[in-house]
């Protein structure tokens, strides 16, 4: 059909603006008029550390406009789970899993938070950092994708000087964790989206627990679906908020609790449908559109 004297196909002008949520694993037909979306990809947030403990890392978050999609594909869409605490004493407790936007052109990934920090190795690093527990200052590093703009921040280090012995806060996608002091550490506040309509905040930090010991209370979760850290008289640390990729709270050293971090938030990736076509491309972006089979957004 005539294209203004390109050959290939009929060019037919996006005019999407339809919104889809993944709260789970699966598939996003894309439109027969559909060439490009917005996309925001949110990763699992990573658990807390147990033993006066780090937060977990709010999951990576990457909101990204004019992303190539292929006109009546399906792409695969993973969602990341939140890491799973671990038990008292162990080091086994986990980072969160990536969540993908899976396009054939432009696949999106955001990176699974970073674990809370043990008395074993510290934060780790995510989408945003896992904060330490209060045995170091080192902390997780964030934006292990390296992106840019980056996809989160580092957590905080932990408090290990009388009398006060506490851990650091985890990574969010808006800010840094802080560290641990005369209270655990806060989780580092989320970052919002507007994708759906509406401003929401996601990826917030898990805070950091404070030592039974001195009673000292635990940090506060991050905005965005955050887990509070464990206080002396809390049953457990705060869990990560489910399909926020929040990070979880980091547990305290009281015998009579659980003694286990929290659970992060597993992830979300939400699609928006974009007006694809400007009518104005250059000769180069024609040519890799028709060798691709899309038409030039």
């Amino acid at each position: 059909m005539a294209n203004g004297g390109v050959i290939g196909p009929e060019n037919v002008i996006s005019r999407g603006t339809a919104v889809t949520t993944f709260n789970s694993s699966g598939n996003y037909s894309v439109p027969a008029t559909v060439s490009q979306v917005r996309v925001l990809v949110i990763a699992g947030g990573g658990s807390g550390g147990s033993t006066i403990g780090g937060g977990g890392g709010g999951g990576g978050f990457r909101d990204l406009a004019g992303i190539k999609v292929q006109a009546g594909s399906t792409t695969p869409i993973t969602i990341g789970a939140g890491g799973a605490s671990a038990a008292y004493g162990s080091s086994d407790n986990a980072a969160g899993a990536d969540s993908v936007f899976g396009s054939a052109y432009e696949p999106i990934t955001s990176s699974g938070g970073g674990r809370g920090g043990t008395l074993g190795p510290p934060g780790g690093p995510g989408g945003s950092g896992g904060g330490s527990a209060y045995n170091t200052t080192s902390f997780g590093a964030g934006n292990a994708g390296s992106y840019t703009p980056s996809e989160g921040n580092n957590g905080g280090g932990g408090m290990n000087g009388s009398p006060y012995y506490s851990g650091g806060g985890g990574g969010g996608a808006g800010t840094a964790g802080t560290a641990g002091g005369s209270t655990g550490g806060n989780g580092g506040n989320g970052a919002a989206s507007d994708i759906t309509g509406s401003s929401t905040t996601y990826a917030g930090g898990g805070g950091g627990s404070g030592s039974s010991n001195n009673q000292q209370d635990g940090g506060a979760g991050g905005p965005g679906g955050g887990g509070v850290g464990a206080t002396d008289t809390s049953p457990r640390a705060g869990n990560g908020s489910a399909n926020t990729g929040g990070g979880a709270g980091g547990d305290t050293n009281n015998p009579s609790q659980s003694n286990e971090g929290g659970d992060g938030g597993s992830g979300k990736v939400v699609i928006k449908e974009q007006s694809g076509c400007s009518g104005m491309w250059t000769m180069n972006e024609i040519y890799e559109a028709e060798k691709g089979g899309y038409w030039p957004t």
